[in-house]
Formats: structure tokens, C-alpha cells, sequence
């Protein structure tokens, strides 16, 4: 079939809009299937039928959404198609881990296969378009949308970014299973005052060009579709009408030319901000700054521009600006050509035929994001001839997703997993409290349970209800209620294995560190946790998982993270006047990168080809890994650097590179990265990229950890006179 239009015409289109019907391309409503913010208008066929409306998010199936399209294409004066989108930040109809804990596999090719697999799902179920990934930098636990980004480096943040670009959209958006991705939310979210949801951010241009944008150009390097800037407002503007970052930044400097959509009514709530007195003053400043699309504005676009526009608050070349970027995307995804295209076309309904394949990748993800912090005395993996087991705790509620089974029958698929792989042994379960409440009953069962078992399987933690968007925590830890279940069942004396769900890093009290036998941090791992927690229980799956997120040791350290700038007077015991706390160390509980396994590795010999390099010029690092242990095992080894001597402090260790091996036991590998003198680059007193000569220390190892490191010395030289000249 012909497309109606092509890119030419697209001006000819716009020129025979109405205002109206040009506003209406900027404003997203609901269509009320899932509920993601405050009560709203529904929207009428009408509103379709008069192009009143552009885009719908959260309605689903492509029977509906069909429908509506047909409203559209059909009804409508100038037959423009809807763009349908929804929130997909871990699986449709196949849940993954939640990002965080994806973000703990430190795998390109796991991040962007699930992304693929998402996109795929989406397009069977008509959406076009959805809200992810998720790209805020985080550092504080508090923050409940913790849970949906890629954790505390900008490195990772960057790869996470390229990944998901990678796997939603493909290389084609008019493929029949690509969807267009949006990053989200640019900037500054994740450093929100006191973890505190919604609340403003303060923070230097350094902080937030090192450390939280970075991410976002990955992104649109990539080619991402879409942008949605953030709720906040960042040193006292809010970011939806930031023209610094949103129009001189991001659209001028990095070239982006996509399309930006406004969070949840945060148009409308610049008059809440204090920043706008009406809508139509709310409208024109977020257009002039550049957001294409305001989503459920109350009216902000569709109401406001009209008005902005005849007080000379908007032009019309900025408005046909924004209409045009949503055409050519809706033209690059394909719905000019065929409106219906994602409603269950041959294509995608092809590539989710297999649901195996899926859920395979699902448990797959899953036990790859599990991250084994502590286990003493090797207690893990279980011995299969084990004769007894307690599963004690409310697993049933903790393990519980967006979507799935109800709490009973998790529990049930649980223990059918574990008896398929312990057989001989006798399973008990018993919840012993609920998640927030303790039942006393309950405990004294949990009690004789523990006493006639041989282990104690204890699910702690924190719900998905708990974690994500306006799921704010003073203190993250877990609950007391679960906490004196916890106390209870150590003190039997009997070795307690924890399971600790969550969707932050959480503090957890000294003694459950000390005294549990082993932890495993398993997130909130998706429709396969069952299968996937078993697995690595069981030593099927030697756990390969890596902290993304710096676990603190207490509130008073957060926020947290290991790219810290050196101070003058670094911690030293025997000095009263240093850097650290009275009373708790400086150190968090578990640093960036750690996890451990079941065999045990070695990395020796440290070496690079090139001592010395010039401005422009690489150098191979190389080190020697070795399994010494019994178990087959994939390891995750990370390079850092630091800058030993520069204008600008920099960081005591900065990630620049890292990669996963696979070892068999007793086998040596060379694990090699390329280290260019751009990654030893950083920003100037003017923010552009900055090489200066001198030393530079460069690290490999297993985490962040300082005792963990080995270290090798480089050298970058002056740039000859001869190639600052050609480079002039």
C-alpha cells in the first residue's frame, strides 16, 4: 500500500491544519487502562473524530486500539493516525528484573535482548511507542524510582542507554516489531533533595554534566525517538522549560532532532512551581524550550497555545515546529503507510509465537541479575542431598510483580521449584510475618518449622508497591516486623540462607549481615523468579551478578557512591581532624561491583602494550584471569582510572571500561580493554573535554573496592607541536 504521505508533503500537511487540529497533535491523553498519575478526562471518539488529540498512552490490545485508530484515519478531516504509547520498563506480558537489577548483569547483549523482546510484545498489543528507558543516575536509595534505572555510574547509564535504544527500536522504526524508545528523564531526577519524590535538585554544572547527562547523549547518539524531561526543577527551573538543556543542549549541540514529550501534567504544574501564571504562560514557556507533546497537561496545549499565541507568547513557526516532529514520527514509525501496522501484524505475532524462548530469556535475565553478597562458610550452593527446608517469610508478597499470579500460587511455583531440585528433602513453609505487620501466631509457627529443618530459607525485603514512583523511604531498610521474624529464626542457631527482595540497594542491620550463612539480593526478578532463585540455590546457576549501586552501611552515608573526589585531609584512625564519621565507617556495606560466586578467580599480571601515549593514540591493558576454583563461573572485571595530578579534582576512581568472562575451572583467560586518550579526557573549567599530560594510575579488578585493585601506571605526553598544528 502507498503511503498517503511522504517527507515533502508533511509541509503541505501542516499548512492545511487548523490551530486546533495542530494543537491536538500535541497533546496526549489517556485512555484510562492503566492508571499512572493523577485522575483525568477520558477521552471521547469526538475528541479522536476532531483532531483534538494526537497520541493516547495506557491503552492496550489491538482490538481497542484499533479501534480508536479507525476513529482517526477514518473519522477524522485530515485522516491523521494516533501514536499509541505505555510504559514497558520491564516486559509487557513477559516481566523481566526490574532495571536496577538487570543493571547488575553488566551485559549489553541481556540489556538489549529483553528491551527486543519487549518491543516485540508491544507491537503484537498495537503500542507504538513507549516510556523507557529509564536513564536517571542515582545515588541515593531513598528515591523509589531507584528501582527503574541503571544504577550509579554514568558509564553504565551510558551502555544501559545504548542497549535499550538498541532493542526497542531496531535499526528500522517501521519495522512490523520496532517501537520507538524514549529516555527518560532528562535531568537531574535521580539527586532529588533527601531522596525526596518530586522535590527540587541543586547541583553544580560539573556534577551534572559528568555525571547525569552523559546517559542522555548515549541515547541520542543511538538515535533514540523520543526525550521526556523531567518532573523537577534543577537549580530553579523546572526542566520542562529548561531552553538551556532542552533546546540549546540537547536539540542544537547534540543534534537531536526527535521528538520531546512532557511527564504526567508537568505543563500544567508549572503553575504550581511558581513559575507560570496561567496556562497559556505555562504552555508557551514549556514550547518555546522545546517539548513537542504535552501528556495529560489538563488542557495546557490544547487550551493554552490558542491563547499563548494571540498574546504573542508563542509564534506559529514554533508551533508548526512541534507538529512536524511528531509527523515525521509517526512517519518514521510507519503508521502513515499503515495505520494499523502494530495491531497484531503476521511479523510480531511471529516473533512472540514461542513463549518458551521468552520466558527462557525471562529466567535467564533473572538469575544473571542475582548478586550473592555474603556467603559464609560456602554455605550456598545447597548440597542436593539436603533432607530438610524451611521457606519461611512472605514470599508471596515480596516476589509479587506488576502483573502474574496471585501470592499463593508464587508460593506454590516456588516450592515446586525447589522440590524439583532438592528431592530428597522435606519442604515446610510458613510465612511468620507479613511484610509490614507482625503476626505472633504466625512466628511461633515459623518457629517449630525452623526448628525440624536443616535450613532456613528466609524471604526478606521490601514489595514493588515499596519502590518506584512515589515510593519515597526515610530509611530503606527492611521492615521491623520482618526484621524480629529474622532475629527469631537466627536464634534458633539453625543456618539461615536469606532471600532478600528489593528495588533499591537497602541498609540492613549488622547483625543479619554477620549472622545470616548467605544473602542473595534477588531483586524483584520478573515472571521467572521461581526457576531463576532456585537455579543459583541450587548451584545450577553459579550467580554472576554485580552490584550497580553502592549498599550503604547506614543512612547517614547517603548518598553514597565510589567516584568520589579525594579530600585533603583523607581518613586516617589515629587522626582526630580527617574525613570520617564518629560513628560508622566511611566505607558502604557492599561496594560498586560486588558479588561473589561459587569458584573463586584470579587476576594477575596487569600490563599495557603502550607505557606512554599521545593525544589521539590508544593503548591495550591487559590482565591475566584464572578460575582457581571447582566450578565453572563467569566473572565481571572493571577498569578504572585516576587522574593523579590535574587542574580540576577529579575522582579517586573513575570507570572508564568493563566485560564479563567465562572460565572453566582452572582455566586462564586475557581479558583485554582499549584505552584511548579520550576516555582519559575530562571536563575544563568551561566544561568541554580536557587532556592533560601527565600520570595516570589505572585499575582492574572485581569492584570498586580499593583492596580489591590492582593497579598500572600510564603516562600521556605532551602533544607534539606538529600535531597541535594539524589538529589546529
Amino acid at each position: 500500500m502507498k503511503a498517503p504521505f511522504d517527507r515533502p508533503d508533511i509541509e503541505k500537511l501542516i499548512g492545511a491544519m487548523t490551530l486546533k487540529e495542530k494543537v491536538g497533535q500535541l497533546t496526549m491523553l489517556s485512555g484510562e487502562l492503566v492508571q499512572t498519575g493523577p485522575a483525568s478526562a477520558p477521552v471521547t471518539s469526538d475528541a479522536i473524530k476532531n483532531g483534538e488529540v494526537g497520541s493516547l498512552l495506557n491503552l492496550v490490545g489491538p482490538d481497542r486500539i484499533r479501534d480508536a485508530q479507525r476513529q482517526a484515519v477514518e473519522g477524522s478531516r485530515l485522516k491523521i493516525p494516533l501514536l499509541f504509547s505505555l510504559d514497558v520498563l520491564f516486559g509487557l506480558r513477559t516481566i523481566f528484573p526490574i532495571p536496577l537489577g538487570e543493571s547488575a548483569a553488566f551485559d549489553p547483549a541481556l540489556w538489549e535482548a529483553t528491551a527486543r523482546v519487549a518491543a516485540q510484545e508491544c507491537a503484537v498489543e498495537g503500542i507504538d511507542l513507549t516510556f523507557a528507558p529509564m536513564i536517571d543516575i542515582a545515588r541515593d536509595p531513598r528515591w523509589g524510582r531507584t528501582l527503574e534505572g541503571p544504577g550509579e555510574d554514568p558509564l553504565v547509564g551510558r551502555r544501559v542507554a545504548q542497549a535499550k535504544v538498541r532493542g526497542y527500536q531496531m535499526t528500522d522504526l517501521a519495522a512490523p516489531t520496532a517501537i520507538a524508545a524514549t529516555a527518560k528523564h532528562l535531568a537531574g531526577y535521580g539527586a532529588v533533595r533527601a531522596g525526596r519524590e518530586y522535590a527540587s535538585v541543586d547541583m553544580s554544572e560539573r556534577l551534572l554534566h559528568e555525571v547525569y547527562l552523559p546517559p542522555f547523549k548515549a541515547a541520542v547518539e543511538a538515535g533514540v525517538a523520543c526525550i521526556m524531561p523531567a518532573f523537577i526543577d534543577l537549580n530553579g527551573t523546572p526542566m520542562s522549560i529548561h531552553t538551556r538543556l532542552l533546546r540549546r543542549l540537547v536539540r542544537e549541540r547534540w543534534g537531536f532532532e526527535g521528538v520531546m514529550v512532557s511527564d504526567w501534567s508537568s505543563v500544567a504544574e508549572l503553575l504550581v512551581h511558581g513559575v507560570a501564571a496561567d496556562l497559556a504562560e505555562a504552555a508557551a514557556l514549556a514550547l518555546n524550550a522545546g517539548v513537542d507533546i504535552d501528556m495529560m497537561g489538563k488542557g495546557a496545549y490544547f487550551d493554552g497555545l490558542p491563547e499563548a499565541l494571540d498574546r504573542g507568547l508563542v509564534t506559529m513557526t514554533t508551533i508548526d515546529e512541534s507538529v512536524r516532529r511528531v509527523l515525521l514520527l509517526k512517519l518514521r514509525l510507519g503508521l502513515f503507510d499503515n495505520p494499523y501496522r502494530r495491531c497484531g501484524s503476521p511479523e510480531a505475532v511471529a516473533a512472540v509465537r514461542v513463549q518458551t524462548a521468552r520466558r527462557a530469556l525471562a529466567r535467564e535475565a533473572a538469575r544473571k541479575s542475582i548478586v550473592l553478597p555474603t556467603n559464609l562458610e560456602n554455605t550456598l550452593p545447597l548440597k542436593k542431598s539436603l533432607r530438610s527446608l524451611a521457606i519461611i517469610g512472605p514470599f508471596g508478597d515480596l516476589a509479587g510483580g506488576t502483573s502474574g499470579p496471585d501470592a499463593v500460587q508464587r508460593i506454590a511455583t516456588f516450592v515446586d521449584q525447589v522440590k524439583a531440585a532438592f528431592p530428597k528433602a522435606a519442604i515446610s513453609v510458613a510465612a511468620g510475618s507479613e511484610v509490614e505487620r507482625l503476626s505472633a501466631t504466625g512466628l511461633e509457627v515459623a518457629r517449630q518449622d525452623a526448628r525440624r529443618s536443616e535450613v532456613l530459607l528466609l524471604c526478606l525485603g521490601e514489595t514493588m508497591e515499596m519502590a518506584g514512583e512515589a515510593s519515597s523511604r526515610d530509611y530503606p531498610g527492611i521492615p521491623e516486623p520482618q526484621q524480629d521474624l529474622a532475629r527469631a529464626l537466627l536464634g534458633t542457631g539453625k543456618p539461615v540462607v536469606v532471600l532478600l527482595f528489593s528495588g533499591r540497594p537497602l541498609i540492613l542491620p549488622s547483625w543479619l549481615a554477620e549472622r545470616a550463612k548467605a544473602i542473595l539480593a534477588v531483586w524483584h526478578p520478573g515472571c521467572e523468579a521461581a526457576g531463576a532463585i532456585v537455579d543459583v540455590l541450587s548451584g545450577s546457576h553459579n550467580p554472576d551478578g554485580r552490584l550497580s549501586m553502592s549498599w550503604p552501611a547506614d543512612v547517614g552515608q547517603i548518598p553514597i557512591f565510589f567516584a568520589e573526589r579525594p579530600t585533603g585531609r583523607p581518613r586516617l584512625e589515629n587522626e582526630h581532624f580527617s574525613s570520617k564519621y564518629l560513628d560508622v565507617p566511611n566505607e558502604p556495606r557492599f561496594s560498586f561491583g560486588h558479588g561473589l560466586s561459587y569458584t573463586t578467580f584470579l587476576l594477575t599480571n596487569p600490563r599495557a602494550t603502550k607505557w606512554t601515549i599521545a593525544p589521539g593514540e590508544t593503548t591495550e591493558i591487559l590482565v591475566d584471569i584464572k578460575n582457581t576454583g571447582a566450578m565453572a563461573g563467569e566473572s565481571t572485571v572493571f577498569l578504572f582510572i585516576r587522574d593523579v595530578v590535574s587542574s580540576i579534582t577529579r575522582p579517586s576512581l573513575e570507570l572508564k571500561d568493563f566485560t564479563k568472562v567465562a572460565l572453566a575451572p582452572g582455566e586462564t583467560k586475557t581479558v583485554r580493554f582499549i584505552l584511548s586518550t579520550d576516555q582519559l579526557c575530562f571536563l575544563g573549567p568551561d566544561l568541554e573535554p580536557l587532556l592533560e599530560p601527565g600520570a595516570f594510575n589505572i585499575y582492574v579488578g572485581p569492584s570498586a573496592s580499593p583492596d580489591r585493585l590492582q593497579m598500572l601506571a600510564l603516562r600521556v605526553r605532551p602533544a607534539s607541536i606538529e600535531t597541535a598544528q594539524n589538529r589546529a
